[in-house]
């Protein structure tokens, strides 16, 4: 059985990884996020949209520059020597599901009415996912071995 749980580590190792570099992004994008909320909106629930969109730049900002260098590292292992251009490619990426998660907020918070805790979670998840494939595909993905 316990074989069977490390192979198991192994083979999804870098999704397990992922996982958790990702709860700690999120902790800290949403840390940022809700400090700043409670800082500058105190008891808003339900923010305008100026104010959304003051806490997604703030959430996604701290949580770009944060997952950077551990999705580098400890996901994806890139030994890629180009840091920069992959950092650039890396926020580039980053700044498309930010353009995604601002949409999904404005819409459920300011035009559905959801509480923006909830919306959230909600815009997270979706946000989460696309992260990962487009960083396994896209930025930081293995070059093929010539032969």
């Amino acid at each position: 059985m316990i074989e069977k749980i490390k192979a198991l580590c192994v083979k999804y190792r870098e999704l397990i990884i992922y996982i958790l570099v990702g709860g700690l992004t999120t902790a800290v994008s949403w840390g940022c996020k809700f400090l700043c909320g409670a800082l500058f909106y105190p008891g808003v629930s339900i923010p305008t949209l100026t104010q959304t969109t003051v806490l997604n730049v703030v959430e996604n900002l701290s949580g770009i520059f944060f997952a950077y260098f551990p999705n580098r590292k400890w996901v994806f292992q890139s030994r890629d020597p180009r840091i920069f251009r992959e950092f650039l490619s890396f926020v580039t990426s980053r700044l498309g599901t930010w353009g995604l998660s601002y949409v999904l907020n404005v819409l459920l918070t300011n035009v559905l009415h959801i509480e923006y805790h909830i919306t959230t979670i909600l815009v997270s998840v979706v946000v989460v996912i696309g992260n990962y494939v487009i960083s396994k595909f896209f930025v930081f993905r293995k070059k093929e071995q010539k032969g």
